[in-house]
């Protein structure tokens, strides 16, 4: 079959009703309105080292799959870090940057990368995309967080592709029921750990509310802002993320969200923004305004379950990093990246570390397993 390959510098350049029929229904982050919310707010510009350079593979004059990359002139907001590998190749009179990356800015989320008509052939069309990405025009190109089939379908198609290997903790419902039927899934010591940190929530006064869709109004949404700011001040830095984006996201896809409040006395003093799929639950930003003991926990965590078990969304991704996941029933997940190194020397060094470095998350993988708080008949 004969495909067309066009490169675009913003996503604004497709229609958004072709791009959204590609994406499944529980990836939020790949919607047109997410990428969309990212360039046109300012979090995803040239000006602050990221250039679209989004691909679209077209035939017969359809649109059968697309992905999202970018030139990158740095390596802030992408969660699998590789600034060694940049460091090392810069002191050998290398030029690291720009370099090429498929993956969601600041949003170390597991999904597809490549978007595909039903019709499409996945192999074919990685031939494609693979001639574009894996060329001599820049140091190198990352393909970070996709899921382990395309994984596997890339691996097929270009075999020099270096993996890496990274874990995760995500909720499961394993039937559970509602929140006490998760509980009853536990050990006795780690379900009385959170049923007291529960109560502390309720000793301090707060009271929690979910939000979603329209609900969330501008005042609730100023308030989230705000403390979303402060997570960041707390260390020194900015935030990624401007005001307007979140905007965008509750004015373009409002059912997408969940806004969990904590109250004061009536008064909001922190929040969480999650967005949801149809199967899945992904927290991404938090923030608080007051010192309070375990408010992070309910509010990041156990708010989230609870929305999932009274939905039906059988998958919690708490977002990134965190072994205090763990003990609160968040399962280990391993995720894998591929990365195209140019230099075949280079991408020896950088193919050793990999293997190296991927017998430690393996064993990390396996301990994490076994302090699973469940019983083990769960």
């Amino acid at each position: 079959m004969r495909y067309e390959v066009t490169t675009i510098d913003a996503i604004e350049a497709v229609p958004a009703d072709l791009w959204n029929a590609l994406v499944g229904s529980d990836h939020p982050f790949l919607r047109h309105e997410f990428l969309h919310a990212l360039e046109i707010t300012g979090a995803v510009t040239p000006d602050r080292g990221w250039s679209p350079r989004h691909l679209l593979v077209w035939r017969d004059g359809s649109l059968v799959a697309a992905m999202p990359r970018y030139a990158k002139e740095h390596s802030y907001g992408e969660y699998v870090f590789d600034w060694a590998w940049a460091d090392a190749w810069e002191r050998a009179g290398g030029d690291y940057y720009p370099k090429g990356l498929t993956a969601i800015p600041f949003t170390p989320v597991p999904g597809p990368r490549v978007i595909l008509a039903q019709e499409a052939e996945r192999q074919e069309i990685l031939h494609v995309l693979a001639e574009q990405c894996c060329n001599d025009d820049q140091s190198s190109w990352h393909l970070l967080f996709a899921e382990d089939a395309e994984v596997d379908a890339w691996l097929q198609v270009r075999p020099q592709l270096v993996e890496r290997h990274a874990v995760q903790f995500q909720w499961q419902d394993q039937g559970f029921g509602d929140f006490e039927g998760f509980l009853a899934a536990m050990t006795s010591k780690r379900r009385k750990e959170i049923r007291r940190e529960r109560r502390r929530i309720e000793a301090q006064g707060l009271v929690m509310h979910r939000l979603t869709g329209e609900a969330i109004d501008d005042s609730a949404l100023e308030h989230f802002y705000r403390c979303y700011q402060l997570t960041y001040l707390e260390r020194g830095q900015h935030p990624y993320l401007p005001r307007a984006f979140f905007q965008r996201l509750r004015d373009c896809m409002p059912e997408s969200l969940l806004l969990v409040q904590a109250r004061l006395a009536g008064r909001p003093v922190g929040s969480a923004l999650c967005l949801q799929g149809d199967r899945t639950l992904y927290g991404r930003y938090w923030g608080s305004e007051v010192e309070a003991d375990c408010l992070h926990f309910e509010t990041c965590y156990y708010q989230g379950i609870e929305h999932c078990l009274a939905t039906g969304l059988t998958r919690f991704d708490p977002g990134t990093q965190g072994e205090h996941k763990l003990v609160r029933g968040f399962a280990p997940r391993r995720l894998r990246s591929l990365h195209y190194i140019v230099d075949p020397g280079f991408r020896d060094a950088v193919a050793r570390f990999c293997r190296e470095e991927g017998g430690y998350v393996e064993a990390y993988h396996r301990q994490s397993l076994a302090r699973l708080p469940y019983r083990h008949e769960s």
